[in-house]
């Protein structure tokens, strides 16, 4: 077991399990749960006794809400340099995930969100269940799809993934998997035989047993093209002209979009590519310089500070036009880029491991 209580590591037979262990904070990330887990599958990656890892979370409602966005706000006003050590060691995370040469089986049962995504639709097995509640609802609260979201939905259908990243809706099973978020769907009542059956068998071979077909998505629409249309107004253009009721939630959910994440989200989009390191490297740029945009700390006030869900987006900063206020989310960071040391150099030694 991992010596920390808010994430557990064992190793079960073949399997190496990772339990995000915050259930009364629906298993929100902290630095050193990154750390953690970065330890652990170091240290598995090299251990011919681990043939595949899992990762789950504790208690009944979801893997992972994302990041402890309390604390951002607190690094917000504070800037003690937090948020940047979080985001630095989580990125690295997420690409040791997307990298890992052996099999990675992320349990996406319950709300999986923002870093909830990151820490699992980069494995090699997602796994969804009927009660899967998945998404990137960063634009509510003045940010943006990070943790390599900009690049995971960038690569499937662009309507598709324009849509979850400008709206920040939550999808069900069918949905997450023609995101390209997951692969598969287990019902939920099969999701402990199967992590029991993980510890002797192979991960091709006991996904097979347990694999079923989800109940149909919202996203097999053609309501969905509007996400083509280049410009927001003409989105929004496009969503009213449809009949179908899936178009006015979307349609809803953008318009209450903060108008400057929903500009700094569709640049990182059309950005993105097929390398995950570079488009971690721009939405590290992207998410420190936010640190300084005053959207991005009114939204998490009327979240989960003041909670009063009525955020008062600024739609001027200063002398700054549209365009260059998110051109600025691309400055530079002089001596403070994202870099992927701490994957290439000996933490098993600072371990202990």
């Amino acid at each position: 077991m991992g010596i920390l209580t808010d994430i557990l590591t064992e190793r079960r037979g073949h399997l190496g399990l990772i339990t995000l262990n915050r259930p009364a904070a629906l298993n929100a990330l902290t630095t050193q749960m990154c750390r953690e887990m970065l330890h652990a599958l170091l240290a598995w990656r090299e251990d011919p006794q681990v043939h595949h890892v899992a990762i789950t979370g504790a208690g009944e409602r979801g893997l992972c809400a994302g990041g402890d966005i309390v604390a951002i706000y607190r690094d917000i006003l504070n800037r003690d340099g937090s948020t940047e050590e979080f985001w630095r060691i989580e990125y690295q995370l997420n690409v040791l995930i997307d990298e890992y040469p052996k099999p990675f089986v992320a349990l996406m049962d319950g709300i999986v969100l923002g870093g909830g995504i990151g820490v699992s639709a980069h494995g090699s097995h997602r796994i969804v269940t009927e009660t899967s509640r998945c998404g990137m609802p960063e634009v509510e609260i003045g940010f943006f799809p990070d943790v390599g979201g900009t690049h995971l939905l960038a690569q499937g259908d662009k309507a598709a993934g324009r849509l979850a990243a400008l709206t920040g809706l939550k999808f069900q099973a069918a949905d997450t998997i023609a995101l390209g978020l997951a692969d598969t769907y287990v019902p939920q009542e099969n999701l402990a035989q199967l992590l029991t059956e993980l510890e002797a068998a192979e991960v091709e071979e006991v996904i097979a047993r347990y694999k079923s077909e989800p109940e149909p998505g919202m996203l097999d629409g053609q309501w969905v093209e509007a996400f083509a249309e280049p410009s927001i107004p003409g989105i929004l253009a496009a969503l009213n002209a449809s009949d179908q009721s899936q178009s006015q939630i979307a349609a809803k959910a953008l318009r209450a979009a903060c108008p400057s994440s929903v500009r700094l989200v569709d640049q990182l989009l059309s950005s993105a590519g097929d390398d995950l390191r570079e488009d971690l490297r721009r939405e590290f740029r992207a998410a420190v310089n936010r640190l300084d945009d005053p959207d991005f700390a009114e939204g998490i006030r009327a979240a989960v500070i003041d909670k009063d869900r009525n955020p008062q987006w600024r739609e001027q900063v200063g002398d700054l036009t549209s365009a260059q206020r998110t051109a600025r989310h691309f400055a530079p960071l002089p001596g403070a880029e994202l870099n992927f040391a701490l994957l290439e150099q000996g933490i098993r030694e600072k371990s202990g491991k």
